[in-house]
């Protein structure tokens, strides 16, 4: 989106980190300029649903970068929402132009910042005297620090801040509410068709997918070059694929029992009482992975809806003040329906970012703009009130059984055009 009344700075560098170490903050002296680079990664396994992204940063391990997307460099203490990208823990940046904040910046006066963080092996291996695991989550702890000290120079209010992520960014801040310090670095929270099944792995089965990675690369991971690493990568996905039988689960994940998830649950009250939350799926998100055993709707039901009602039901006894939705958008043209990342044109980035996107079939950009502005609108909402207002057909407010809440979401109206819903 190019918007001249908007400010956008970056790539900046928020942390910097030796590889399979802790991210430490970028030291006051450090005056040089980001590198822009992305974490090295293979391509994305949605390639044939999102379509490749049209920009391609340069890949390297000086890859904790962010953007950040202000109305104004002044003192209006605006909502802040902290982008986390999807990608399966393997590939993906928040710098991308697919999650330009742009379009949320100028119709919410909002500040928007899109986060890069460490992926596959190199964010999440979990190796004996290697690495510990979990770094790409402490790599967005650290970013969530930096937007506390620094956001509000850029017009945003570091007590006002929403985390909002899809697939694997919003399983990282599902994996955010489980740490004690993240506590206060957020006060909302958006998780958009989080598979949450998958969300972390077990200690023994991290350790042992990295003891695959070791003999797959053959040589120590702490010195190899990045392209081996990679080759290693794809192998151990090909290895665990055979090993579960899932197109879906990537072999590199956060680790549930190594810090800092080290006793999962324990604060999980503490940390989510107060806060707002929403989640959701897209009606038909399995579509996205074939090969799958089943049919779209009823994996779909079973690996988004239910867990996501459950979790709900969760953050509600801990005291979380909780809204759901559901997306039936189906652009014309399009194989896949509402599928798994159908609502990311809708939120972020703009006409040639996603042109050609496979999954948007042959709808016209300016119906694709038509229903984001509305849907923008409810994010928008939820970031400066808790509450997401009137939600436009099809993006439905949805009550514990998946059905319309007749509580909440009045007011819905259509936004007419070629894309089709089913409710």
């Amino acid at each position: 989106m190019d918007d001249p009344a908007l400010i956008r700075t970056g790539p900046l560098r928020y942390a910097t980190a030796e590889r399979f170490g802790r991210p430490r903050p970028v030291a006051p002296d450090d005056t040089r300029p980001s590198s822009g680079q992305l974490c090295p990664q293979p391509p994305s396994r949605l390639d044939a649903v999102m379509g490749p992204p049209r920009d391609r940063p340069p890949q390297g391990e000086d890859c904790l970068n962010l953007t950040v997307t202000t109305p104004a460099r002044d003192a209006g203490a605006r909502p802040v929402l902290v982008w986390f990208h999807g990608g399966g823990f393997s590939s993906g940046g928040g710098i991308l132009d697919w999650y330009d904040g742009g379009p949320l910046a100028a119709q919410g006066d909002v500040v928007v910042v899109g986060v890069n963080h460490r992926l596959g092996a190199l964010g999440y291996l979990f190796l004996d005297g290697v690495s510990e695991g979990n770094l790409g989550l402490y790599d967005q702890l650290e970013a969530l620090r930096w937007v506390r000290a620094h956001i509000a120079a850029y017009g945003g209010d570091p007590g006002n801040v929403t985390v909002f992520g899809q697939s694997a960014g919003a399983l990282s801040a599902r994996m955010l509410m489980e740490m004690p310090e993240a506590r206060g670095l957020f006060r909302r929270a958006i998780l958009q068709s989080p598979p949450l099944s998958i969300a972390a792995r077990s200690r023994a089965e991290s350790q042992a997918l990295g003891r695959i990675f070791a003999d797959v690369l053959g040589t120590d991971p702490r010195t190899a070059d990045t392209d081996a690493l990679l080759a290693a990568q794809r192998e151990t996905a090909a290895a665990h694929g055979r090993r579960s039988g899932s197109t879906l689960e990537p072999p590199f994940t956060p680790v549930a029992g190594a810090d800092p998830v080290r006793v999962p649950g324990l604060t999980f009250d503490a940390n989510v009482r107060g806060l707002d939350v929403m989640y959701g799926w897209n009606a038909d998100d399995m579509t996205a992975f074939p090969g799958e055993r089943g049919e779209p709707d009823e994996l779909t039901r079973r690996t988004y809806e239910a867990p996501l009602c459950r979790f709900g039901d969760r953050l509600k006894r801990a005291g979380a003040r909780v809204h759901a939705y559901r997306l039936d958008w189906r652009p014309s043209g399009s194989p896949f329906g509402a599928t798994h990342c159908v609502e990311l044109p809708l939120l972020l980035g703009g006409r040639e970012a996603w042109r050609d996107a496979p999954m948007l079939g042959d709808l016209p950009w300016d119906e694709v703009e038509a229903l984001g502005t509305a849907v923008r609108a409810a994010w928008i909402s939820f970031a400066r009130t808790g509450a997401p207002g009137p939600t436009p057909e099809p993006l439905s407010c949805v009550g514990r059984s998946g059905g319309r809440d007749g509580t909440r979401g009045t007011g819905l109206s259509a936004v007419p055009g070629r894309g089709t819903t089913r409710s």
